[in-house]
């Protein structure tokens, strides 16, 4: 079958003819969002990352510089486990730890039993001896009167003068009994002086005012001023903690004990509180050294005490100069701006859009602020918070 010539015209492709318009938009619309596509993450990359930061400002004064470190221990100076005085089984604790106390205040009770009844026997001889004396007086006031009454008989020769001797040896006779019934009513008076007081030593008093901080025996067991060598006795019924007393010991190697003087200044940081310090005072520098340590103790004290401060917590000390030496100024700025970096306090200050590391001498800290005495200036833009990649050279931006 043959086409005819109009036919074969139409399946003829025409090179020279311009495209469809359709296809030519789509290509454009592609091009463009490939462009816009670009354009943002050039933008973004040219922005940065994201950080916070502070304005660095210089101190509103200075302060004492630091002239020497050390740590210690916070210590009571009036503390004791208190026992008794004799050895007893323990009926009553009323004491628990924590416990607030009063000088004098009862914390236990021993077994008093056998005490008291020596007590109440020691009343009844005591009794006993007083009324022996009341009966001496009444002898010895009669035979004084019958010694008058022979002795006026015999001076009228009624009566002879053996019997006047006679009631003169039964009056001083019973003069000495009365004597010695009345030294007999002291020892009595002494015993039961004595028996009161040992009853009185079976209640074991607070020896101060303070805090019990333990409780070393319970009711049913037995309690003794000496130990007992593994048996199964107590030496202590509490330990008590005056809370007025606590004061800082602290070991100064003996190369710097020349830095510190009676009455310094002191600055003490408790490891429980970083973020606390709490103004201090040498009390006293201890007259002799550690042989073996090479360090000399010191006694420090607060200015004022604090229910947060306890005994044995760990406590870090700054000595600082004396009174009238030159104060040292910086730039204050946030903890959170400090850095280490390869060792070195390192700052990262945001300039021109990048970050630059200052390697900066940190000097006091001053609650969430520290003092910079160098490698900072007051205006600068500190990062206080970015990501731990950040590194110096970034491009980054205000948050």
């Amino acid at each position: 079958m043959s086409l005819d010539k109009a036919t074969l015209e139409t399946l003829r492709i025409d090179r020279n003819r311009p495209p469809a318009k359709s296809s030519r938009k789509g290509l454009l619309v592609g091009v463009l969002l490939l462009a816009i596509l670009f354009t943002g993450y050039r933008i973004s990359q040219n922005r940065g990352i994201t950080v916070k930061t502070a304005v660095a400002r210089e101190a509103a004064g200075g302060s004492r510089q630091t002239v020497l470190n050390a740590s210690g221990y916070v210590t009571a100076r009036r503390q004791a486990t208190v026992s008794s005085k004799v050895t007893g089984k323990v009926v009553e604790v009323l004491i628990e730890e924590g416990f607030k106390v009063e000088a004098g205040q009862v914390l236990a009770r021993l077994d008093d039993l056998n005490t008291a009844a020596n007590l109440r026997l020691a009343q009844a001889q005591q009794a006993a001896a007083e009324s022996a004396l009341d009966e001496l007086k009444v002898r010895l006031e009669e035979a004084g009167r019958e010694w008058q009454r022979i002795s006026e008989l015999a001076t009228n020769r009624i009566s002879s003068a053996s019997d006047r001797d006679h009631s003169q040896a039964d009056f001083q006779a019973k003069k000495a009994q009365l004597a010695r019934q009345e030294m007999e009513v002291t020892v009595a008076k002494r015993q039961v002086e004595l028996l009161k007081q040992e009853v009185e030593d079976l209640v074991i008093r607070a020896p101060f005012s303070g805090i019990v901080i333990s409780k070393n025996a319970q009711p049913g067991e037995m309690i003794s001023p000496i130990s007992a060598g593994g048996g199964f006795t107590r030496t202590g019924i509490c330990t008590i903690v005056d809370m007025a007393s606590l004061e800082v010991e602290v070991d100064v190697n003996e190369s710097f004990i020349g830095r510190v003087k009676a009455g310094q200044a002191v600055t003490s940081t408790l490891d429980a509180y970083p973020e606390w310090h709490i103004p201090s005072k040498v009390i006293a520098i201890i007259p002799t050294a550690d042989r073996q340590k090479a360090t000399v103790k010191v006694r420090i004290g607060f200015n004022q005490l604090d229910p947060r401060i306890l005994p044995d917590m760990g406590v870090k000390v700054e000595f600082k100069a004396e009174a009238g030496a030159p104060a040292t100024g910086g730039i204050l700025t946030p903890k959170s701006a400090i850095r280490q970096l390869d060792g070195q306090a390192t700052v990262f200050v945001l300039k021109n859009g990048k970050v630059e590391a200052r390697p900066v001498t940190v000097g006091d800290t001053r609650e969430q602020e520290v003092l910079v005495t160098a490698g900072l200036h007051a205006g600068d833009k500190v990062v206080i918070e970015g990501p731990e990649s950040l590194k110096p050279g970034t491009q980054a931006r205000e948050n």
